[in-house]
């Protein structure tokens, strides 16, 4: 049985937060008007290109915009360490990505202009990666237990629907009700900085999140090989019929899956493509060498965030970012309702172990 309520046209209008210096600002002009793929596109997006604005740009090394603020969620400023609830111990998983070399970006990019090549030669050491994106559950957990505010929460007057936010994505008369396993959504990347640090663990690189996403598979489009639908079966949540009038939910689903719905990938990672986009700790750039390298981090400054993975509003003649190579960026303080994370670690945490 499909999933969720029918999407109005609203539904689709994302939703951003901007954290101004000003309480009385009623609203930000965007810097750089979206070019639409065609004529006969305007108006129609999935999102990707329609979250940039104004960003600030940061020449700390952890890209931290709000360093004061991220500190309050680390290790020493949180004793004693995070603990599973029994709620949550279910979602909180993380999986060993073994070290590797791939060929990361590709040399026959459907985007070009997103910085998808060229094709070059990575190593990553290894990691742990969440096996599943963080859900409104986990995050619930962590706000209860710092109090944390979201950017989107603090900054209602950025919203084009009135006081949505993580906990009432669609505004003040929807809740978390019947979706606390599918992925927080409306949080930022400082928020979701702020989330991994209070749990003992980081964002992933785009260059981890990509090599974890091919799930050890090479030169394939999605983290299970190059068919859409293998054996006429669904492996991701996007978008199917006419985007963005109808989503005819061929997958089950007309919005978020939960997190652990569709297969895994070959590392054992679920919703790698699909569902909700998923930040990253690097800073947005569109070139790229083609040396080898060890480890990559991405450019040292910016003014936007990459993330990855596309979301349920993709669809291929739209937003064809459902794809392990595919990209796109937001300024660090915007979100949207398509927008969520999962996060990494160099060692499992204490309390997963």
């Amino acid at each position: 049985m499909i999933h969720g309520l029918a999407v109005s046209l609203l539904t689709f209008t994302l939703i951003y937060a901007s954290l101004g210096n000003e309480i009385e600002e009623k609203s930000t002009s965007v810097t750089e008007e979206p070019k639409p793929h065609s004529a006969s596109e305007e108006g129609r997006s999935c999102g990707c290109n329609f979250l940039n604005r104004a960003g600030v740009s940061s020449g700390s090394k952890s890209g931290v915009l709000f360093p004061e603020a991220a500190v309050k969620y680390t290790r020493e400023a949180n004793e004693p360490p995070v603990k599973n609830t029994k709620e949550t111990a279910r979602f909180n998983q993380m999986v060993l990505i073994p070290r590797g070399v791939f060929l990361m970006g590709t040399d026959e990019p459907a985007i070009p202009q997103d910085g998808e090549g060229p094709a070059r030669r990575v190593h990553i050491q290894q990691f742990y990666m969440d096996m599943y994106e963080v859900s409104n559950l986990e995050f619930e957990h962590f706000v209860n237990a710092t109090g944390h505010v979201t950017e989107v929460a603090a900054a209602p007057w950025w919203m084009p629907v009135k006081e949505a936010n993580w906990r009432q994505p669609e505004g003040p008369d929807s809740s978390l009700a019947d979706r606390l396993e599918h992925p927080v959504l409306h949080v930022s990347w400082n928020d979701a900085v702020a989330y991994c640090a209070w749990a003992k663990k980081r964002l992933p690189t785009e260059a981890e999140w990509e090599y974890a996403c091919r799930g050890g598979l090479e030169n394939r489009l999605f983290p299970w090989g190059n068919k859409l639908l293998p054996k006429d079966q669904h492996y991701a949540n996007i978008w199917q019929g006419d985007f963005p009038a109808h989503n005819t939910g061929e997958d089950g689903y007309t919005e978020t899956s939960p997190v652990t719905a569709f297969p895994p990938n070959g590392y054992g990672l679920y919703n790698m493509v699909g569902n909700a986009w998923e930040w990253t700790a690097d800073w947005w750039s569109v070139h790229h060498s083609t040396d080898e390298t060890h480890n990559p981090t991405g450019p040292a400054t910016g003014k936007d965030k990459v993330k990855k993975g596309g979301s349920y509003m993709c669809h291929k003649f739209y937003c064809y970012r459902y794809r392990c190579v595919a990209r796109s960026q937001n300024t660090p303080d915007s979100s949207a309702s398509n927008l969520g994370f999962r996060c990494a670690a160099d060692q499992l945490p204490d309390y997963l172990q």
